[in-house]
């Protein structure tokens, strides 16, 4: 083969070995490209996903707030109607023992 031929032969392998790099080049900021808009998407969509999780566990603790709260009110409502109930009983008693104090206390500066 002529030297020419060889040399031309040469210059044809290296263009073409420098088109193989710079194509392989370009698919691979294609590729990092792409892998960066799916972690992108991912990170989104995990982050959605914790802030409606929060949102769940908010929304529940909220609700057992309120259902304690009710039970609170009601236990406090149950224990305030037992005092009225027990002084109602209790009434007539105090009056007769303040009555008797009072009927002491006049005889006592008499």
């Amino acid at each position: 083969m002529p030297r020419p031929e060889v040399l031309d032969r040469i210059t044809e392998a290296e263009q073409e070995a420098d088109e193989i790099v710079e194509a392989a080049e370009r698919d691979r900021e294609e590729r990092i490209a792409e892998a960066r808009e799916e972690a992108d998407a991912i990170r989104q969509e995990a982050r959605e996903e914790a802030e409606a999780a929060a949102e769940d566990r908010l929304e529940s603790a909220r609700e057992e707030i309120a259902a304690e709260r009710e039970q609170i009110l009601e236990e406090g409502e149950q224990a305030r109607a037992e005092l009225e109930d027990r002084a109602a009983g209790e009434t007539e008693a105090v009056v007769e023992y303040v009555t008797d104090l009072f009927e002491e206390a006049v005889h006592a500066q008499t």
